[in-house]
C-alpha cells in the first residue's frame, strides 16, 4: 500500500510539474465541493505552495505571482468561494483556471475570478445557481426556490392561484427564502466584480464591434452584467446541473475562453493529473482534495 501511495504521489508531482512548465508558474489542483471544510485545507496547501518558492530551482523561469488552478467541482457555497478567492489573490496577481471536465454552479463563479479560463471541447461550466444550507442541514440550489416564488407571485397577481399553490406558499419559510435571494445577489455581484477586475483586466481595445476603439469601464461593466444575467437565468438553462460547453460560452455568452490546443501537452497532463487526484480522493475516502507538488 505504501508503495502504491508513493507511486501515485510521484505521478501527481510529474504531471503537475509538467503543467507548471507549460505555464511557467505554480500549479494547484482542486477536486470536490466547496463547503466550509474546504477553506482551511485550501489555506494550508496554498501556504505550502508559496513556501516552496524558497527551495525552487533558480534556473526555472517561473512567474512567482501567477497561479494555475486545475479545477473540478460540482459547486457549493458562494461565501466559501469568496474566501478562497481572497486567499488566492493575497499571494497571486494572475490566476488561470484549467477545467478538463467541469466546474459547476459556484465553481463557475470561482472560475470567473481568473484572468484566463482554459477549456476544450469536453469541458463545461454551469449556471450560477448557488447552493445554500437549508434549515434542515441539507444543501439546496437557491434559484429553483426563488423562481417558484416568483411564479406564485405572478399567479396571485392575476388571480390564478390554485389550492395546491396556496398550500405550498404557506409552507415557505420567508427567512429561508430571503437567504436564498441574498445568496443569488452575492453570486451575481461577485461574478460582475471579478469579471471586471480580473477577466476583463487586459480587455482594453475592441476587436469585433468598432475594432481598435478603446473599451470603457462602462462597457466592461455592461458585459459583466450581461454575462451574470445570462448565467443566473433559471428560465434559460432549466436545470441546476446543465452543462455549458466552450462553444456556447464563446458564441452565445461572448466569453473569451482559451483552448487547450494553444498549449501542446496541456490536455494530456491536465487530464492525467485530474484522474490521479480523483483516484487519490477515492482511495483516501475524502470528499475534497487540494494538491500542490512536493
Amino acid at each position: 500500500m505504501k508503495a502504491l501511495d508513493h507511486h501515485i504521489a510521484s505521478a501527481l508531482n510529474l504531471h503537475s510539474n509538467e503543467i507548471s512548465s507549460l505555464f511557467e508558474c505554480d500549479v494547484l489542483g482542486y477536486v470536490g465541493p466547496m463547503y466550509w471544510d474546504s477553506v482551511e485545507l485550501y489555506r494550508e496547501v496554498i501556504d505550502k505552495l508559496v513556501m516552496n518558492r524558497a527551495t525552487r530551482d533558480a534556473n526555472k523561469p517561473y512567474i512567482n505571482d501567477r497561479l494555475v488552478i486545475v479545477l473540478e467541482t460540482n459547486g457549493g457555497s458562494v461565501e466559501v468561494v469568496e474566501k478562497i478567492v481572497e486567499m488566492t489573490r493575497h499571494h497571486y496577481s494572475e490566476v488561470h483556471f484549467v477545467i478538463p471536465n467541469y466546474a459547476m454552479s459556484a465553481g463557475t463563479i470561482w472560475s470567473m475570478s481568473g484572468n484566463k479560463i482554459w477549456m476544450d471541447y469536453a469541458s463545461s461550466l454551469g449556471p450560477i445557481d448557488p447552493q445554500v444550507q437549508s434549515l434542515n442541514g441539507g444543501w439546496v440550489p437557491a434559484l429553483g426556490y426563488i423562481e417558484k416564488k416568483l411564479e406564485m407571485d405572478a399567479k396571485a397577481a392575476n388571480g390564478t392561484l390554485t389550492q395546491v399553490d396556496v398550500i405550498l406558499l404557506n409552507a415557505l419559510d420567508l427567512a429561508e427564502l430571503d437567504r436564498f435571494e441574498q445568496a443569488r445577489k452575492l453570486s451575481i455581484n461577485l461574478l460582475k466584480d471579478w469579471l471586471v477586475n480580473y477577466k476583463f483586466k487586459n480587455w482594453n481595445v475592441h476587436r469585433t464591434t468598432n475594432p481598435g476603439t478603446p473599451v470603457s469601464m462602462a462597457e466592461k461593466l455592461a458585459r459583466a452584467e450581461q454575462i451574470a444575467a445570462d448565467l443566473s437565468s433559471n428560465t434559460r438553462w432549466h436545470s441546476h446541473g446543465r452543462f455549458i460547453g466552450i462553444n456556447r460560452l464563446v458564441s452565445d455568452l461572448r466569453l473569451e475562453i482559451d483552448s487547450f490546443s494553444a498549449l501542446p501537452g496541456l490536455s494530456e497532463h491536465a487530464r492525467m493529473y485530474l484522474g490521479l487526484l480523483n483516484d487519490q480522493m477515492d482511495r483516501q475516502n475524502n470528499p475534497i482534495i487540494v494538491h500542490c507538488p512536493t
